[in-house]
């Protein structure tokens, strides 16, 4: 089962994959850990990266993709794939639709964590707090906010007329939001 987990940054996209991830065997693809991986190698891509993080904007989409292409052929994740903060564009989510198609896989769920901008900041200061994320300051998580409400709406139109596409209050407790995923998955 493939499931694309959805919504603006701090909207528990990662807390979800990771549970899913567990219950269903499956592999987390976090965008955000693997830059922030490329980012602590100090590589060129690390360095244009946090560039573009630190600035609130979104990276490059020839480095994700190039990225996420190697996920998406690996015959070890075939089906097994919890997309977390991919894909951000429509060129993105087209690529994504034709690297599946490719592979002979398709998305099962996507699921929209609807979260407003109060709370998120609340969210975000709490985890800047508690995992120490250099991109988690107030000024940045405004404008990653403003950014992703803007780049990514077409996007979610996108996804949004499909008949996977499953929007969840993303203001509920982490528990709330994981038993009303797994009612929806049937696990």
């Amino acid at each position: 089962m493939n499931i694309i987990l959805f919504g603006p940054p701090g909207a528990g996209k990662g807390t979800q994959a990771k549970n899913l991830e567990k219950k269903l065997n499956n592999f987390q693809i976090s965008t955000g850990d693997i830059l922030r991986d490329e980012i602590k190698k100090d590589s060129e891509i690390g360095k244009k990266i946090i560039n573009n993080m630190n600035e609130g904007k979104f990276v490059d989409d020839e480095i994700v993709n190039k990225i996420i292409k190697k996920v998406i052929f690996d015959p070890q994740k075939k089906n097994k794939l919890i997309f977390d903060g991919y894909p951000r564009t429509t060129d993105q989510a087209k690529n994504l639709d034709l690297w599946l198609s490719e592979t002979k896989q398709k998305i099962d769920f996507i699921f929209f964590l609807n979260v407003n901008k109060d709370s998120l900041v609340k969210r975000i200061e709490k985890r800047k707090i508690l995992e120490k994320r250099s991109d988690d300051d107030l000024h940045t998580i405004l404008k990653r906010y403003d950014t992703y409400m803007e780049t990514t709406k077409p996007v979610l139109d996108y996804y949004s007329t499909k008949s996977n596409f499953k929007e969840i209050d993303g203001s509920l407790e982490i528990g709330e939001i994981t038993s009303k995923i797994c009612n929806i998955l049937k696990v």
